[in-house]
């Protein structure tokens, strides 16, 4: 039984963790597509329909790449991800979708299958996501990284870097590569509820060398 004076962590199943804010939403209790995959205690903010984030942020959703975002995520208001539906023939006169709108239109479906896709579009621990910010089909962002408001990402994002513009370019990482080597080995995102609850001085505010001395046992 834990005592009155252990500290108690937050509850990553609460859709509102944020009680008078229902504009911000915890993703994993809130999604329900089988293709989209969120890390605990990941959050949206919005002022209009936070809980609206699969159907107004996830768009063009309809074949089988996931969105995989990891853990402590903080995405601000309108951050869209868009997805390999988006794609159109780009290889003929026209890039209408012509048998998207039915009737005997329908018959030339094939002519939308099978069009090139960029895979899953995955996002790593610890990212913050400026107002705004849009990610294109099949990027992968590191762990750690920065996205600038109204960044439009359309490539690969290292871990702990910071990026901005659009299309978005990398403008500086957050700490050196030795140093990256280092957070990334103590993966706190990973540490169990309970040891990290009791070390989120050191994780926000504290030195790597601090973080690396927290680690749980066992950590590399």
């Amino acid at each position: 039984m834990m005592s009155a004076m252990s500290p108690v962590p937050a509850d990553p199943t609460v859709l509102h963790p944020m009680p008078g804010q229902p504009r911000v939403v915890l993703l994993k209790p809130l999604v329900k597509s089988d293709l989209i995959e969120v890390g605990e205690f990941s959050y949206y903010d919005d002022p209009d329909d936070a809980t609206a984030f699969e159907t107004r942020n996830v768009l063009y959703h309809y074949g089988p790449e996931k969105l995989v975002i990891g853990k402590f995520c903080a995405l601000g208001t309108g951050v869209r991800f868009i997805m390999n539906g988006a794609n159109h023939r780009m290889d003929g006169p026209s890039t209408f979708p012509f048998p998207s709108m039915g009737g005997s239109w329908a018959d030339h479906f094939d002519l939308l299958t099978g069009l090139p896709g960029r895979g899953d579009t995955v996002v790593g621990n610890d990212v913050w996501f400026g107002y705004n910010s849009m990610v294109m089909p099949g990027v992968r962002i590191g762990h750690g990284a920065i996205i600038g408001a109204g960044s439009v990402v359309t490539s690969d994002v290292p871990d702990y870097g910071i990026v901005g513009g659009n299309p978005a370019r990398l403008i500086r990482t957050r700490y050196d590569e030795e140093t990256i080597v280092r957070l990334l080995a103590a993966a706190w995102w990973d540490w169990p509820t309970e040891h990290l609850t009791r070390h989120i001085r050191t994780i926000m505010s504290g030195s790597v060398d601090a973080l690396e001395a927290a680690a749980p046992e066992g950590t590399p």
